[in-house]
């Protein structure tokens, strides 16, 4: 059947005219004529039966259903664009497309990475943000690291670790105390963790104490933010240690009070079962184990 679909080069066209509201830049930026923008343009709301675009003396101007228009066609082509990319720079290489929290990668996963290449030059891995469970076969990802727990339909789980966050703050915040005490923590700004809404109550119930403002203060969604906001003074941020080990082994930040917060929820591989047999992923998932039970023996 023959799909509905405008030509690859209208798209284009308009997408560009879109984004600067201008013939004539989307003209140079595509290395076209005017006229031949002008004519995709007319080809692309022909076969729409909608006007795109409103024309005047002073230039055009987007519709309104020319601008939501312009907004998927953008989201589309950027998404062809990647795809393409993808491909082009596999070129038969054994990839693995991997979704992972993104602090996680960044501050854990990435800076250990190094050592997977070298023990297998033969695989590249990916790494693409997502928070949120997701279904795998409406994505190209074969595998995901994510938090939370080992509830997800249609994979193999594998635990990596838990988070076990306790409060940090500016040590220039601290000053001459070795530590805070419950209450004056209690007291201070408390900077709060978009994920983790309740993080700061479950840390003071498990100190046998209640606080009323216990989920007021600054929210944050990474972690990456959140230390951010603790080293610029700003408050006390509960945060996994491995998370920040950086910033602690610095000075940059230090511990506000040397209670843990336990955590049942923890990190995952989250596997597939369609791709457990897959050689790469079982290479990767074998590193990435010894890795976390490395860093936490008693994982």
């Amino acid at each position: 059947m023959r799909r509905k679909i405008p030509s690859t080069t209208a798209l284009v066209s308009f997408e560009a005219a879109a984004r600067h509201e201008s013939f004539t830049k989307a003209a140079q930026e595509l290395s076209l004529t005017q006229g031949a923008i002008c004519r995709q343009i007319a080809s692309l709301e022909e076969f729409l039966s909608v006007e795109l675009f409103r024309r005047s003396r002073r230039g055009v101007k987007l519709t309104e259903a020319g601008l939501s228009y312009s907004r998927r066609v953008a989201t589309q082509l950027d998404a062809v664009e990647r795809d393409t990319l993808s491909v082009m720079g596999q070129q038969g290489a054994n990839v693995i497309e991997l979704a992972v929290v993104p602090t996680f990668g960044t501050q854990w996963l990435i800076p250990r990475l190094k050592d997977f290449q070298r023990q297998h030059p033969e695989v590249t891995v990916n790494l693409t943000n997502r928070t949120r469970p997701f279904l795998f076969a409406d994505t190209e990802f074969d595998a995901a690291i994510y938090f939370g727990d080992a509830d997800w339909p249609g994979t193999e789980c594998h635990r990596l670790m838990g988070e076990n966050p306790l409060p940090v703050c500016s040590p220039r915040l601290l000053g001459d105390r070795t530590h805070f005490s419950l209450q004056e923590i209690a007291e201070r700004p408390l900077l709060q963790q978009t994920t983790r809404p309740y993080a700061w109550r479950q840390w003071f119930n498990a100190q046998h104490l209640n606080v009323a403002r216990d989920m007021t203060g600054p929210r944050y969604e990474l972690f990456s933010m959140l230390s951010q906001a603790a080293m610029h003074e700003m408050g006390i941020a509960l945060i996994p240690p491995f998370l920040i080990q950086q910033e602690l082994s610095r000075g940059h930040l230090v511990v506000a009070n040397p209670q843990i917060l336990a955590s049942s929820k923890a990190y995952y591989l989250m596997i597939p079962e369609r791709k457990v047999e897959s050689a790469s992923l079982h290479a990767f998932r074998d590193w990435l184990m010894d890795q976390s039970q490395r860093y936490n023996p008693t994982n």
